[in-house]
């Protein structure tokens, strides 16, 4: 399922909805990609992290980022999807 992430709490929110989808904890996605869990929790809360971390965990998750031109909607509208 393809997912719009416009700030870090979307970013978190996917991470954790991903997760879950596959059955792990937090403490499972740590050992899979070396960090330790607090840093999960931490990124689930969409409290950010660098970028190399967010990719680790991505790829981990079996997830990727596509970078596209940003789309045009009502602000209001957007924020309903969440």
């Amino acid at each position: 399922m393809e997912q719009t992430i416009r700030n870090l709490t979307q970013l978190g929110a996917a991470i954790r909805r991903q997760r879950r989808h596959l059955g792990l904890s937090q403490d499972d996605l740590a050992r899979r990609t070396g960090l330790r869990q607090g840093t999960i929790s931490t990124l689930e809360k969409g409290e950010g992290a660098q970028v190399g971390t967010i990719l680790q965990v991505l790829a981990a998750l079996q997830l990727e980022i596509t970078v596209r031109p940003r789309t045009q909607t009502n602000p209001y509208e957007l924020e309903a999807l969440f």
